[in-house]
């Protein structure tokens, strides 16, 4: 990469929370809709591809699972990549990537091109955009983090409202080959979007500083870690890796499966599809919503416990919407769901940048994405065969609800557990020991100044008495003298002494003792 320039010292570096960030910001929003709504918008082409290649409805989905597997599994590899060139290549290149796998997709002659044009190649490529920009914005803000962050994730919503009517017209104006061409070429806006992942620029002291630590070699060892896996040593880091992977068993199985569960109570399609149109025009508007609020100095101290509830609202609400029996019900579910989904969606990675800073963020995120990516393909595939065993889509919900509810109580639990006490016990420590040193170095010092004024009362009685035994000479020395008929010295008066003593003269630097002059 020669003259590429670097930002994987960014975090030492501090958030300007605005200015350049906004742009930053706006790349996000675009990539995160591309990254979470490009696999649901890409199903509307499954019918056609059913007939031009002559598979099954499994077959087409394996598209879907691929595609995501790639943007979820792919985190250490996109990790390493941004600890050593930076987000900006790095997302650049993904651009190229993802475009590229869709203009292959339109040229290909068996659903195996398909699987590995725009499964392996478009996924890889949405994989080196998603992950860098969500570190690149945890860069540029700190204060405004949690609003950033829910700004950040309504791209998905929006990106589905988009897409989602878009890709029928496609279809329908120039059949899958040119849809899928079209939308290679729209996908080319990620390569826009990496370009304005500007990398932060250390002040001029700092710059010094950095530059001090290369002859040592600090740097240097940094930077050759590809991939840090301290964060493992982290118990947040891992608790909540834990309660992620479950969560996300069960988190996407009801889009999946409400419009057909609308269908087997009676409605029309157009209608049952109504249902996703709710459920993300709610999400828009909660995403940003929660931003804000785990953004209130009372509330962000304790995101992880908000992020914990709106888990645990999001689990009821499957476990209460298994129970509908009517289009009504359906509606209200996907109202209550949009709101709980936003919620998730908004504070999952704040939490998770909370827990291990920014500078280790680029790889702690890329394993919890390993992590999930196992959760996503198990958890659909595993919720449909229930639907397939049971023939009831509520037993289908109550699993998601389950699965979600539990993973809350993992991250609640064992965060009060293992995290909450620890820093409050360290800090009485530090706080006492405090304390006790302030304490003995206070006495220590009454007792060095005590010790210091009565050496130096000592020093002046000594004094005295001997200037008073020296006049006492003089003076017999010169009556001696007056009775031999030699001139008398001039006497000096003892209270001039003692004046003289206290008193010394200082000539220039030298100071000018008593004792010097005698």
């Amino acid at each position: 990469m020669g003259g590429v320039a670097l930002d994987v010292d960014a975090g030492g570096v501090k958030a300007p929370d605005g200015g350049w960030g906004w742009a930053v910001l706006a790349g996000c929003f675009v990539i995160t809709g591309f990254s979470y709504a490009f696999p649901k918008a890409i199903s509307v082409f499954f019918k056609d591809l059913i007939r031009e290649f002559g598979v099954g409805y499994s077959d087409t989905a394996w598209i879907s699972s691929i595609l995501l597997a790639m943007l979820y599994g792919t985190g250490p590899l996109c990790s390493a990549l941004v600890n050593r060139f930076g987000c900006r290549p790095v997302m650049m290149v993904g651009g190229l990537f993802a475009s590229l796998g869709m203009i292959l997709a339109s040229f290909s002659t068996s659903i195996v091109h398909i699987y590995l044009s725009t499964g392996v190649v478009t996924g890889l490529g949405l994989a080196l955009n998603f992950q860098p920009s969500l570190i690149m914005l945890n860069r540029y803000f700190s204060e405004k983090r949690p609003l950033a962050n829910g700004l950040a994730a309504a791209g998905s919503p929006v990106a589905l409202s988009v897409l989602s009517p878009l890709g029928p017209i496609l279809q329908y104006q120039y059949g899958w080959r040119g849809g899928f061409l079209i939308l290679g070429g729209i996908l080319l806006n990620c390569c826009v979007c990496g370009a304005l992942m500007k990398p932060l620029v250390a002040p001029k002291a700092v710059k010094c500083e950095d530059e001090g630590d290369k002859v040592n070699g600090t740097e240097k060892k940094a930077k050759s870690k590809l991939l840090d896996f301290s964060v493992l040593k982290d118990r947040g880091f891992v608790i909540y890796t834990v309660a992620a992977s479950i969560m996300v068993l069960g988190l996407f199985v009801p889009p999946l499966f409400v419009v057909s569960y609308a269908k087997e109570l009676g409605n029309e399609d157009t209608k049952s599809a109504l249902l996703l149109t709710i459920l993300g025009f709610i999400d828009i508007f909660a995403r940003p919503v929660c931003g804000i609020v785990a953004g209130l100095k009372r509330v962000r101290p304790h995101c992880v416990y908000l992020f914990s509830f709106a888990m645990i609202f999001n689990g009821v609400t499957d476990l209460v919407g298994s129970q509908a029996k009517d289009y009504t019900s359906l509606v209200v579910f996907c109202i209550f769901f949009g709101v709980s989904y936003g919620m998730v969606g908004a504070l999952q990675f704040e939490v998770l940048m909370a827990i291990v800073g920014t500078a280790r963020f680029s790889s702690a995120i890329g394993l919890v994405l390993l992590m999930e990516a196992i959760a996503v393909l198990v958890g659909p595939p595993g919720a449909g065969r229930l639907l397939d065993a049971t023939k009831n889509y509520m037993y289908v919900f109550l699993l998601a609800g389950s699965e979600v509810v539990l993973s809350a109580v993992v991250l609640a639990t064992c965060n009060f557990i293992f995290i909450r006490k620890r820093p409050s016990a360290t800090a009485d420590q530090l706080h006492d020991i405090t304390v006790t040193f302030s304490s003995d170095a206070e006495a220590g010092g009454r007792r060095a100044e005590s010790n210091g004024e009565e050496e130096k009362g000592e020093r002046e009685e000594q004094e005295k008495e001997t200037n008073k035994n020296t006049a006492k000479e003089e003076e017999q020395r010169n009556e001696c003298e007056a009775e031999e008929g030699r001139p008398q010295r001039s006497t000096v008066d003892s209270q001039e002494v003692e004046q003289f003593l206290k008193e010394p003269q200082v000539n220039g630097d030298v100071s000018i003792s008593p004792e010097t002059c005698l």
